[in-house]
């Protein structure tokens, strides 16, 4: 069997998650499963990152679109694989293109006053609206209110952690355009990969872009139980090593030789390299710093990884940069974090230190 370092494996991380190798904006989607994307500066600065072509804030979301995916939670992603991730389920209340509406939201928002029949109304009529091209929840709110619903029902539509319009995003009608401003489009008609496609497909994505990583990783990866992870394992060709007596699995033959590990990455908040492994066995975050970057509100703070190691933060307000330490670093240090700034942004006027 195979015996890797801690350093040999970050190499290959780092590389198959493209920050050390870069390639083309819909290939690191593809690969990485998408973006985690409730904050959209976080998926602009994930790309940008990742990407060896131009990604500029205008258009950064061209050619992706914004869903509910992995873990339940919005991701932005090719929208080729709106297929992938908005699969038919078995047991599903939301089926593909359903406007049988009955008791589905309830489960979301807790009390739902819209009665399926007032649901299915309004649905279809911001289906329609959408049918003119792009418009934005204040648009679609405004044109709710010239259809007679009323504010209860507005508040069951538009509920901020989904309500119907996750709904019509979970059934393939709609989906978020990846930008700033709230906005939803039509989805283009597809033709939903079966459940079991769909997960080994993202599975097989997870060992051969995240990997080499453990069942209890990839468990955390799709927030599941380990035991249901080892049935999907079973369908795959994976590979077995072993590093410091635990065991890793990957898909596709490793290379000879992969680059260097940098002396400065500045990830993204919610990146996949924090999320992509269980935070607790992170063999980039050390323990005592997992408060500094998962904090108890359920932010993934954007960090700075040093030589391979996270050192600290950052945190950018227009043109100022922060970086907030989690100890002192040496001056040699700081020019790499500066070096590293100075490849991303071209906009940074003012730089500032802190110990957090």
């Amino acid at each position: 069997m195979m015996m890797l370092s801690k350093q040999e494996l970050k190499q290959i991380q780092l590389s198959r998650q493209h920050l050390t190798a870069k390639s083309d904006k819909i290939t690191v989607c593809h690969d990485l499963n998408g973006f985690q994307a409730q904050i959209m500066v976080n998926v602009f600065h994930s790309l940008k990152i990742r990407c060896n072509e131009g990604i500029i804030i205008d258009n950064f979301g061209d050619g992706l679109v914004k869903n509910w995916t992995i873990r339940g939670t919005i991701h932005a992603f090719a929208a080729a694989d709106l297929v992938l991730f908005r699969y038919q389920r078995k047991m599903d209340n939301n089926p593909y293109r359903s406007d049988d509406f009955k008791g589905y939201a309830h489960r979301i928002t807790g009390q739902w006053l819209l009665t399926p029949e007032r649901q299915r109304h309004f649905s279809r009529i911001i289906i329609n609206s959408l049918k003119e091209g792009s418009r934005t929840r204040d648009e679609l709110k405004k044109i709710c209110l010239q259809h007679g619903i009323t504010e209860i029902e507005l508040d069951m539509m538009f509920e901020q952690w989904g309500g119907g319009i996750q709904d019509l995003c979970l059934r393939g009608f709609i989906y978020y355009v990846v930008q700033e401003k709230k906005t939803f489009a039509l989805c283009s008609p597809f033709v939903p990969m079966t459940e079991d496609e769909a997960i080994l497909e993202q599975v097989k994505r997870y060992f051969t872009h995240y990997a080499p990583a453990t069942i209890r990783d990839a468990a955390y990866y799709f927030g599941c139980t380990q035991t249901y992870i080892k049935e999907i394992m079973k369908k795959l060709p994976l590979t077995q090593i072993e590093i410091d007596g635990k065991s890793y699995f990957y898909l596709e033959e490793l290379k000879s030789d992969y680059p260097d590990i940098p002396h400065c990455i500045m990830l993204a908040g919610f990146d996949p390299l924090m999320l992509g492994y269980q935070k607790n066995d992170s063999i980039y975050l050390p323990q005592k710093y997992i408060r500094g970057i998962f904090n108890l509100a359920g932010i993934v703070m954007p960090p700075i990884l040093l030589d391979g190691v996270v050192a600290g933060r950052w945190r950018k307000k227009n043109t100022k940069m922060t970086f907030e330490m989690f100890e002192d670093i040496s001056a040699q240090n700081k020019k790499h974090i500066e070096s590293a700034m100075e490849e991303t942004f071209n906009d940074i006027r003012k730089t500032e230190w802190a110990l957090v």
